[in-house]
């Protein structure tokens, strides 16, 4: 199989990209990553060479020869080469920009704070206490909630932008989900909800969740 994939079942990065092959009806191998078993597969070499930064997903092209980091880069890599499926982004410059601007208000401002190294770091380095990670986490989504829910009330309809899924929704479904592991009262964000809801029914979102992949833990 031409493309493989790179991740962790609970890595919201590879979560994003699961959602879009899957939106861009794209086969791909999945080759578990884990982030914590044997101090963290990440950091051994097979995966280091790979990928230097130790991070999730890697997506392997073999009919290219390409290895690519970062969610977003792979996800429009995968919309301009592919026209199968949903197109993840607009055709109208303006349109696309505006999609470019939520999603990497996900990916770029909220996700990362609350990643599992950043709340290593917060134990090995701070002395932070599992409660207190846990407020830094549930702090940051919700500052980035708030904000994004505004935003929403301009340009959201049945998904993020508009009635049509894009890349912004791609982002937003994993990092919900973060926010309901995190208990945060998703009640406050209505637009979001509603947004989440309507991706969540749809056949590409479902099968990209974290307990539908080979490497979840068993109930």
């Amino acid at each position: 199989m031409a493309l493989k994939l790179y991740g962790y079942w609970r890595s919201t990065a590879s979560y994003r990209v699961r959602i879009a092959l899957n939106l861009k009806q794209l086969d791909y191998e999945y080759i578990p990553v884990h982030l914590v078993d044997e101090g963290g597969q990440q950091h051994q070499l097979p995966y280091r060479t790979l990928n230097p930064a130790r991070l999730v997903p890697t997506l392997v092209d073999d009919d290219e020869d390409l290895i690519l980091h970062q969610s977003l880069s792979i996800i429009e890599f995968l919309d301009e080469k592919y026209s199968r499926g949903v197109a993840l982004l607009p055709r109208h410059c303006l349109e696309r920009a505006r999609v470019r601007a939520l999603a990497q208000d996900l990916a770029c401002d909220v996700q990362p704070l609350g990643n599992l190294r950043v709340l290593q770091a917060l134990k090995t380095d701070f002395a932070a206490t599992p409660a207190q990670q846990h407020a830094w986490a549930a702090h940051w989504i919700e500052r980035g909630f708030s904000a994004l829910e505004q935003r929403l009330s301009t340009q959201s309809g049945k998904y993020c932008f508009d009635f049509d899924v894009t890349m912004a929704d791609v982002c937003l479904v994993p990092q919900a989900y973060n926010a309901r592991r995190f208990g945060i009262d998703m009640s406050r964000f209505p637009l979001i909800s509603k947004i989440v809801d309507n991706c969540e029914q749809l056949p590409a979102f479902a099968q990209a969740c974290p307990e539908s992949q080979l490497d979840a833990p068993a109930c």
